[in-house]
């Protein structure tokens, strides 16, 4: 028995997991905000939308007019689009990079045994408590949980989304 063996069983692997996943929420989401703009990306968004709106608007009542004006818009819209989808991009390869790294020790140092336990049961679906979670589901539920307060705590949206959350 390694002095060390108590840092990978439950309760403490479960605490390190939590730990784990919300410093990976927290990193993403600066990642997230180091590539994209988000006042700048609403503004876009709202552009876009109005711009998709009139070109829909102009094809229904085939205003050639408008069309024409819309056609004059169509490579700015394009660049703004491109301009979003970049920044978006390099968020995500920077976020599955760094998921991948910590994923990779992770599994290196609790493998697929059970790092928490469920004190409670779901009837028809469960056994008796205390119910053993792996790695990956215990993961899954701490990232989410973990996403949830970050984005709350900063005022930025989950996944890929541009706006800030805001309360109306």
């Amino acid at each position: 028995m390694s002095n060390l063996e108590w840092l990978f069983s439950p309760p403490v692997s479960t605490l390190i997991i939590f730990g784990v996943s919300f410093l990976m929420s927290l990193a993403t989401t600066l990642v997230r905000r180091k590539f994209v703009d988000q006042e700048q990306a609403t503004k876009w968004q709202e552009e876009i939308k109005t711009y998709n709106e009139n070109k829909e608007r102009a094809k229904k009542t085939r205003d050639k007019k408008l069309l024409a004006k819309l056609r004059k818009q169509q490579k700015h819209i394009t660049q703004m689009q491109s301009k979003m989808l970049k920044g978006q991009l390099l968020s995500m390869g920077g976020s599955m990079g760094l998921l991948i790294i910590v994923w990779q020790l992770l599994i290196f140092f609790y493998g697929t045994g059970n790092v928490a336990y469920v004190p409670f049961g779901i009837p028809l679906l469960t056994g008796e408590p205390p119910i053993p979670l792996p790695l990956f589901l215990w993961y899954v539920i701490c990232s989410y949980l973990s996403s949830t307060m970050i984005s709350r705590i900063l005022g930025v949206e989950m996944g890929m989304g541009m706006g800030p959350q805001t309360t109306k």
